[in-house]
C-alpha cells in the first residue's frame, strides 16, 4: 500500500517516518516512494520461523545481532525492513540504535505477503545485492526460497531443499520444509 507517491528523499523519509501519526507503521523507501509494510499471520508465522533458527545460531556463535520485523536498515539511499537480518559483528561491533541502521545487513530475509508488490521486493533484492548483502526471499504460497548472494548466482530451493549461511552464517542449516508449519 503505497503512503505517498511523490519521490522522497531519505532524510524526508526520516522526517515523515518520526511522526506522531506514523509511530506505528512499518515503512519502508523504496525508489523514493514510502511504502507501508503489511504482512499476514501465515508470512509473520514463517518469518518467526526463521527468525528462531538465526537466532539461536547466531547467539550461542556471538556472530552478531539479528532483527525482526521491526529493525530496519539504509541500503543504497533506501530504508528496508526485512523480515529477518543480520549484521555480523565484524562489520557492526556494537548493537545500532537508530530507527534504519546506517549499516545493510549482512542478510536479509524476506518473506513474501500478499500485499508485496512483486516489483517492490524485486527492486530490494537488487539494492540489497549491490551492497554485499545475501537475500533469502521466501516464497510461501509455493514453499520455495531463492537464494541470492552477491554475484550472479540465484539458488532456488523447494521444500525438500537445504538453505545453507554460506559465508554469511558458516555451518548453518535449515530444511526448507521446517520454516513452512503444516
Amino acid at each position: 500500500m503505497a503512503v505517498q507517491t511523490a519521490k522522497t528523499t531519505i532524510e524526508q523519509f526520516e522526517s515523515f517516518v518520526l511522526r506522531a501519526e506514523n509511530a506505528d507503521k512499518r515503512l519502508e523507501l523504496i525508489e523514493g516512494e514510502i511504502v507501508e509494510v503489511v504482512s499476514n499471520s501465515y508470512s509473520s508465522l514463517v518469518a518467526a520461523q526463521i527468525l528462531i533458527e538465526i537466532g539461536a545460531y547466531v547467539k550461542k556463535r556471538r556472530l552478531g545481532y539479528v532483527t525482526g520485523a521491526d529493525g530496519g536498515y539504509r541500503v543504497g539511499g533506501e530504508a528496508y525492513i526485512p523480515d529477518v537480518g543480520f549484521i555480523s559483528h565484524a562489520r557492526q561491533p556494537v548493537p545500532s540504535h537508530e530507527a534504519y541502521n546506517s549499516n545493510a545487513p549482512d542478510l536479509a530475509v524476506e518473506v513474501l505477503s500478499p500485499n508485496d508488490k512483486p516489483d517492490d521486493v524485486r527492486i530490494k533484492v537488487i539494492h540489497y545485492l549491490a551492497a554485499g548483502t545475501t537475500v533469502w526471499l521466501v516464497v510461501p504460497e509455493s514453499k520455495r526460497v531463492e537464494v541470492y548472494t552477491p554475484g550472479p548466482r540465484v539458488k532456488t530451493l523447494g521444500v525438500d531443499g537445504v538453505i545453507e549461511g554460506g559465508e554469511v552464517l558458516p555451518g548453518f542449516t535449515l530444511a526448507v520444509k521446517d520454516i513452512f508449519p503444516d
